[in-house]
């Protein structure tokens, strides 16, 4: 199994939480659980198209080249058939903007294609074309900083700032406390949030303490100390949104025989 870390280039960096290149063989009957996180989702994929599902729907099934989600509270099933090749994009929701023109929240809780978002073809084929990581993430860094100069969509900076308060507190931040530093009412705070990010501030914060909880388990923290210091009332509270978010409970996501992407180590950095 190959895992490949790319940092992309700075002006890149604010916009691409992480980039992972992927070429895995794994059992053809393995499912992963594609995990709800405070981030977008862009998958592009090579060899084979990722066949990919929400949990619960199996109406939402599709076979795609590429995959585009945004900030969602449930895990999506990917049937990998053995080989999964490709590259994963986790995006900040100002990066969504920034690169693809549409804010987050134009994305919401859907699986989308490149061409659903105004992309073509091309930056796949080429992706596909490319024969080492190096060339391949190279090629992706020309298309991003291509995007950024072609696209204007910015969220306001006092939504941006209420987003990276939130994320600085690993969405601990009670939303009184975050409406007074903001100087918004609660409701008024919900709104700009909503429509900005698709989302509501306790979703959010849902989402940032899950994140939170997982980097701490992976950690090797014992999930009871995870509970207590992710903010959970206690390690049943822990063990029941966990199960709600990933579809399966800490101790079974955390063994899952398909590496999860989001955990990716850097194994390269620049490709």
């Amino acid at each position: 199994m190959v895992q490949v870390a790319h940092r992309p280039l700075p002006i890149l960096q604010p916009y691409v939480a992480r980039c992972v290149g992927y070429d895995y063989l794994v059992d053809p009957r393995a499912v992963h659980h594609g995990l709800p996180a405070p981030s977008a989702t862009v998958v592009i994929a090579f060899d084979d198209p990722l066949d990919t599902e929400w949990l619960g729907d199996p109406a939402s099934r599709s076979r795609r080249w590429t995959t585009v989600s945004g900030l969602g509270l449930r895990p999506a099933l990917i049937h990998t058939h053995g080989i999964q090749r490709g590259i994963q994009l986790d995006l900040t929701p100002t990066g969504v903007g920034a690169l693809l023109g549409v804010p987050v929240a134009a994305i919401g809780d859907t699986l989308l294609t490149f061409a659903d978002v105004g992309l073509g073809s091309d930056v796949h084929e080429r992706l596909a074309a490319a024969t080492t990581w190096h060339a391949r993430f190279a090629l992706l860094d020309r298309f991003l900083l291509a995007r950024l100069e072609a696209t204007t969509h910015r969220p306001a900076a006092d939504v941006a700032q209420a987003w990276e308060l939130w994320a600085g507190a690993h969405g601990l931040l009670p939303i009184r406390a975050l409406a007074e530093r903001t100087g918004w009412s609660r409701r008024h705070l919900q709104t700009r949030f909503r429509a900005e990010y698709g989302i509501s501030p306790k979703q959010a914060a849902r989402l940032f303490r899950f994140q939170h909880a997982r980097t701490l388990s992976l950690g090797g923290c014992p999930l009871a100390a995870v509970a207590h210091r992710a903010g959970y009332a206690d390690q049943a509270h822990l063990t029941r949104d966990w199960r709600e978010l990933a579809g399966t409970p800490p101790t079974a996501s955390l063994r899952e025989m398909f590496p999860i992407l989001q955990d990716a180590t850097e194994d390269a950095v620049g490709g």
